[in-house]
């Protein structure tokens, strides 16, 4: 007979051993979860990827079977399709050219832009079971789904033939959306003769290489630009005082022995902050330099994504800013007029210009609208996505008004004649040892309702006002028009 102890015992070690098994069990089914887990958010958001890879031998696969698809712009036009000849070999053609080389990229010689970041969806056609099958028995590949992106292929054609023969770029956004409305970069290449053209397209310099999307993978220093950014800082540190800014210009100044000079060292006389940002006063915004919070300027840059990964899903270049602190006198003056050691992509400076034109609110940059069947029907429909308030309505207000100056009054007036009214900023960024200055303007209209803001770097041109302005102002007379 066993003693009570005994069974106690037996109990106890009964109990530890269920409790063992019980935890076995749980454990097993965590970890059964969490593979379960994994394999439903690889297959939403990393599967894709894997198959865009153009080292992935799935692409060949879908080819055989279906016809890559076309891509359209906004508003219907063919931007990119596959056409098959009476031999059964397929090509893709480019109807526009160079004008979208960048943006919709190529399918040869290493795809790139939505060519690349859309091939799967390209090539999964969503016809019918039956249409398949019928096919299959023919011989005949099944039509891939269309990409139907945001561009507008009106607005594209202007910008391009606006940019001339310089090299730049241009992006311009719809504010309230993020929609990427038009996408330029120069010099360009024809994306139907790439094959032929190789050896030329990849032996350039840099400089004048063909290959480089300048509005996405461009940096460059963003010269008067940048005062955007200079300004909403000193206001939001001063938010009662900021009006009674006064500076008088004289052409030039020193700061702890750094000296800056107004652009041709023209004399602004007395200025507040107003007539200083409408005239772009260097000397000015040195002095608001010196009196910075530091720290808090460069916060202020980095939650407009400078430093960090933008929210998009296209190749890009980080914008870079590296002022802090510790950083002494001649970099802080030259660095808040749009100099020093900041670089910034025409993507970040049409960014900055929707985020001020949406109150405040920033919109992720997006180039696709949709994926449908070659007949239409929506397959998958992406909306905007906001990244939050980045800056209060009342600094945007006040921002909206600055820049509404600078077409009224100062260094835009050549857009003054349109008949809406703009808000802008431009710009001329020294490079070299030679005071050689790429031309910029930023900018959105109507000013009080904005349906299109710009971005628009031209390299190597002079001022932003000669070189910038007027194509920003044939982009707001071509889409505005409407």
């Amino acid at each position: 007979m066993i003693s009570r102890r005994e069974q106690d015992r037996l109990r106890r070690e009964e109990g530890r051993g269920n409790g063992q098994i019980l935890i076995l069990t749980y454990t097993m089914a965590a970890v059964f979860l969490c593979m379960a887990g994994y394999l439903t958010y690889f297959m939403v958001t990393k599967s894709q990827k894997i198959i865009n890879n153009p080292y992935n031998k799935r692409q060949e696969v879908l080819a055989k079977k279906v016809r890559k698809g076309k891509v359209l712009s906004g508003d219907g036009k063919v931007l990119a399709e596959t056409r098959t000849n009476r031999d059964g070999k397929d090509t893709r053609v480019y109807p526009y050219g160079k004008v979208f080389c960048h943006v919709v990229g190529r399918d040869s010689n290493s795809m790139t832009g939505i060519e690349r970041e859309y091939c799967y969806p390209l090539l999964t056609s969503h016809l019918g079971p039956l249409g398949r099958l019928a096919n299959t028995f023919r011989g005949e590949k099944s039509p891939g789904d269309q990409v139907v992106t945001t561009l507008d292929a009106g607005l594209q054609e202007a910008a391009y033939d606006a940019l001339g023969s310089h090299r730049g770029a241009v992006v311009a956004m719809e504010p309230s959306t993020g929609k990427i409305l038009a996408m330029v970069s120069k010099p360009a290449y024809d994306p139907n003769q790439v094959e032929e053209n190789w050896e030329e397209l990849v032996n350039a310099s840099q400089e004048d290489s063909k290959l480089i999307n300048r509005a996405t993978q461009g940096l460059y220093p963003p010269g008067s630009t940048f005062k955007i950014m200079t300004a909403m800082e000193y206001m939001m540190e001063n938010p009662e005082t900021y009006g009674d800014f006064s500076y008088r210009c004289r052409g030039t100044d020193s700061f702890s022995g750094n000296r800056i000079n107004c652009y041709g060292k023209e004399r602004h006389g007395k200025l507040d902050l107003q007539s200083a940002f409408a005239k772009s006063c260097n000397g000015a915004f040195a002095k608001i330099g010196t009196k910075m919070d530091l720290a808090r300027f460069r916060k202020l840059n980095e939650k407009f994504y400078f430093n960090r990964d933008l929210p998009v899903d296209f190749e890009y270049n980080k914008s870079k800013f590296s002022m802090d602190e510790d950083s002494d006198m001649g970099e802080i003056t030259q660095t808040v007029m749009g100099q020093g050691k900041t670089m910034i992509t025409p993507l970040e400076n049409a960014l900055i210009a929707s985020t001020i034109a949406n109150g405040g609110e920033m919109m992720s940059p997006y180039l696709v609208e949709r994926l449908e069947t070659e007949s239409g029907r929506v397959v998958t429909q992406y909306e905007p996505k906001s990244k939050g308030r980045i800056v209060d309505e009342w600094v945007a207000a006040k921002m909206n008004k600055l820049m509404k100056t600078v077409v009224n009054q100062g260094t835009g007036s050549a857009l003054a004649s349109l008949p809406v009214q703009v808000a802008g900023k431009t710009g001329s960024a020294e490079f070299d040892s030679e005071g050689t200055s790429h031309a910029w303007f930023v900018g959105y209209a109507p000013a009080d309702n904005p349906k299109i803001a710009v971005s628009i770097v031209v390299e190597g041109a002079g001022t932003g006002s000669q070189y910038a302005v007027p194509i920003a102002k044939k982009m707001f007379q071509k889409y505005l028009a409407r």
